[in-house]
C-alpha cells in the first residue's frame, strides 16, 4: 500500500480507530509501585532459580480482567529498552496473564538484567507506565 493511500484512508477513518492504541492503556494510582522482591540486585544465583514479583498501590488481576487500578506482571530479561508503552507487550517479555507473582526460570551462566513491567487486561502498559528498577544478577 503506497504512503498517499494510507494517509488518505486513515483521513476517512473515525478518529476513535486512529487513537485506538492510546484508548487501550488504563490510569495507574498515583505512588503505584512494581519491584522484584528476590533476587535482588547483584546476588548469584543457580542456572535455576524463582523470581518473585511485588506490587504496591494496585492489585494483581489475570488478563482479560477489566478492573480499574489492577493489571499482571510482564518480565523483560536482559532487555535493552522498555516495549513500547501505547501497544500490547509482545515476545520480548515473558507474560503472567494468569495473575501469578513468582515463577521458576531457567537462565544461562553470566550476568542478566530483570526488570517488571505491569501490564492492563490488554498486556499494555499502564499511564503512567507501572515499571521496576532494573536489576542485575550473576547466575553461576
Amino acid at each position: 500500500m503506497t504512503y498517499v493511500l494510507r494517509v488518505l484512508l486513515i483521513a476517512l477513518l473515525p478518529a476513535s480507530f486512529v487513537h485506538a492504541d492510546e484508548q487501550m492503556r488504563s490510569p495507574s494510582p498515583e505512588g503505584a509501585k512494581s519491584y522484584i522482591i528476590s533476587p535482588v540486585d547483584g546476588d548469584t544465583v543457580g542456572k535455576s532459580f524463582t523470581v518473585k514479583f511485588g506490587l504496591k498501590g494496585m492489585g494483581v488481576a489475570p488478563a482479560g480482567m477489566n478492573k480499574s487500578g489492577t493489571g499482571h506482571h510482564h518480565l523483560l530479561v536482559d532487555g535493552k529498552k522498555l516495549p513500547a508503552f501505547d501497544k500490547p507487550m509482545g515476545k520480548s517479555v515473558m507474560h503472567f496473564g494468569g495473575g501469578q507473582t513468582e515463577k521458576m526460570i531457567e537462565l544461562p551462566l553470566g550476568k542478566h538484567t530483570l526488570q517488571l513491567i505491569l501490564g492492563n487486561h490488554h498486556h499494555v502498559p499502564h499511564n503512567p507506565p507501572v515499571v521496576s528498577e532494573k536489576i542485575t544478577i550473576t547466575v553461576k
